[in-house]
């Protein structure tokens, strides 16, 4: 049926059913606000990683770095690899989140700047998510048009993995979505790497029997795919701007609050936040190699549309081979990663508006019960904006590339008033608006055709203006702007920042209760700040032990994956 066999369905379904039943299962236990939309703060540290990896990877990462591998060679991995040098802050960011005992992150800015740009982040927020979510139902209905031999369209693939995710994820909230992200994230690194023995396995016939890394060199004559960083639009420049778009932005990502914070404790969220993002970075190699092998075993395809149906493809053509019912599986995992992102960034995306726009400039002192109902509705519409995103992006890495710029629009305001006591609102507006503006007029159709004739060469590939330096040039004026606007405007109240510090100050204690955010529990002092450098106006807390060392850690494990990789594209090559 729709060109997928009856033992297939049969998997679907029975993983279906699973999730749906989770969801009403959950919906039945819920309490409040803080258990609809931060899971009640009671997940350990194999939940919280599993919950992390699931939020952050799906299937259309997947599609994107194959696809982008079968472009651009081995150098296509750091289209998801972007976050790879970001990994190690993570370690250091999820205990400032935690220590918020916020909700939403739209919550920091409510309190450290006003109630404006708390707002304005929450819309900010929205656009993003729904503009990611987008991208990965786009990814995942062209996975599943290929495999069904193009008789499931996407147009139609995409509402119905829509539905699926919406059920549980409106009704039990982040509480469903930890629980089966569990299950999910196991199923996601199924996907990630099923397809790639059997295709290394096909490569290795074409190439006379010559198989894994040499049957590729023998196969692709261009020396240049096999570069991680190569002359053209994915140069090491190329690669350290997104790494610093990516690091600066990620703390502006909604669902960052909840995948720090929805553990028991500080740890939990550390181990969490970078641990299953680290399993992400491993995934993503067999992503990338998965697209090289495409390359030789669909060599014809030209437009970005057929190139993104390079993933489903291999699966269709290849695991029915070895099992009958092995689509079904690897459909049920490309299931699980969609969902297990969606649901996160649905239920941060109806939190920010229910939290910091909904309860605090509509309808404010309702009960917990009105507004997780709010937050169900507002899913429900963030979800249809989603959907519009899905149709009116052509292929899933241009898609991806929008998505990534987004996340950036408040990153300025995050950071220059973390750490920084003299920061304003409105300098928080101005940076976000001039980022979101310098933004906007560089992705403008016609900028290219302008611009180019003016700009210096090294700016310029293919004539248009290169994403590199469009990434650092809308952060600089982003930062420079807030902090000049800053300098001339009014200082937030003393007494609101010093309730902002005094929180990131103090350690989360054992089974402590969350009351509003940035609020200590009775009977709890504020932490005296310890800091760097002793300037009346910077907050830069001095590094601790815990901090350094788990940061050092996961710097020797990125450098690793690196060498590895570099080591992987040279096994097979011919003798120069």
């Amino acid at each position: 049926m729709f060109g997928i066999s009856g033992w297939d369905w049969f998997t679907i379904g029975l993983y279906g059913v699973g999730v749906v039943i989770i969801g009403i299962w959950t919906a039945l236990r819920m309490r409040d606000r803080e258990d609809f939309f931060i899971g009640g703060r009671r997940f350990g540290k194999l939940m919280m990683v599993f919950f992390s990896f699931g939020a952050g990877t799906n299937g259309n990462q997947a599609v994107a770095v194959a696809s982008a591998t079968y472009r651009n060679g081995m150098s296509g991995i750091w289209f998801q690899w972007l976050w790879l040098f970001a990994t190690p802050f993570y370690w250091l960011i999820a205990p400032i989140f935690r220590r918020m005992r916020a909700v939403t992150t739209g919550d920091y800015f409510d309190l450290r700047y006003d109630p404006s740009v708390g707002a304005l982040f929450s819309v900010a927020g929205i656009l993003q998510v729904s503009a990611n979510m987008g991208v990965m139902l786009l990814g995942a209905g062209t996975v599943i048009t290929a495999v069904s031999g193009g008789e499931i369209p996407v147009r139609l693939a995409i509402p119905v993995l829509t539905v699926l995710f919406v059920f549980y994820g409106v009704a039990g909230g982040l509480h469903a979505a930890i629980l089966t992200d569990f299950i999910q994230g196991i199923l996601t690194v199924l996907l990630s790497f099923m397809v790639l023995p059997f295709a290394f396995a096909a490569v290795s016939e074409r190439a006379g029997g010559i198989g894994g890394m040499a049957g590729l060199h023998k196969l692709i004559d261009n020396p240049e795919f096999f570069n991680i960083a190569r002359s053209g639009e994915i140069t090491t420049f190329f690669i350290i701007m997104l790494a610093t778009n990516a690091t600066l932005g990620i703390v502006c990502q909604p669902h960052t609050m909840a995948t720090c914070a929805a553990g028991r404790n500080e740890m939990d969220g550390r181990v969490g936040f970078a641990g299953g993002n680290l399993l992400k970075r491993i995934c993503t190699v067999a992503w990338m190699m998965t697209g090289m092998c495409a390359l030789v075993l669909y060599p014809n395809l030209t437009s970005g549309s057929e190139i993104d149906l390079t993933y489903g493809l291999m699966a269709r053509d290849l695991l029915p081979l070895i099992l009958p019912g092995l689509v079904g599986v690897f459909l049920a995992s490309l299931l699980a990663s969609v969902m297990s992102s969606c649901d996160a960034f649905m239920v941060a995306s109806s939190g920010l508006f229910t939290q910091n726009i909904y309860k605090r400039f509509m309808v404010p002192g309702k009960s917990e019960k009105h507004y997780v109902n709010v937050g169900r509705v507002a899913s429900v519409v963030i979800v249809a904006l989603a959907l519009g995103f899905s149709y009116a992006f052509t292929d899933v890495v241009e898609g991806l590339k929008v998505f990534w710029k987004l996340t950036a629009i408040t990153a300025a305001a995050f950071w220059v008033g973390l750490f920084w006591r003299r920061a304003t609102a409105a300098g928080a507006w101005a940076g976000s608006l001039v980022t979101f503006g310098v933004l906007a007029l560089t992705e403008w159709r016609g900028f290219d055709a302008i611009a180019v004739r003016y700009l210096p060469s090294f700016m310029v590939f293919e004539g248009k203006f290169l994403e590199s330096w469009q990434i650092l040039i809308y952060l600089l004026a982003g930062f420079a702007v807030t902090i000049v606007v800053s300098l001339f405007t009014k200082r937030a109240p003393k007494e609101r920042l010093d309730r902002l510090y005094g929180c990131l100050n103090t350690p989360v204690g054992d089974n402590e209760p969350h009351l509003e955010p940035f609020t200590l529990p009775e009977g709890v002092e504020p932490g005296k700040p310890n800091k760097l450098i002793d300037h009346p106006d910077l907050e830069i807390p001095k590094p601790t032990l815990a901090g350094m060392s788990g940061f050092l850690v996961f710097w020797v494990l990125v450098v690793l994956m690196i060498v590895f990789v570099y080591w992987l594209s040279g096994v097979g090559a011919p003798a120069a």
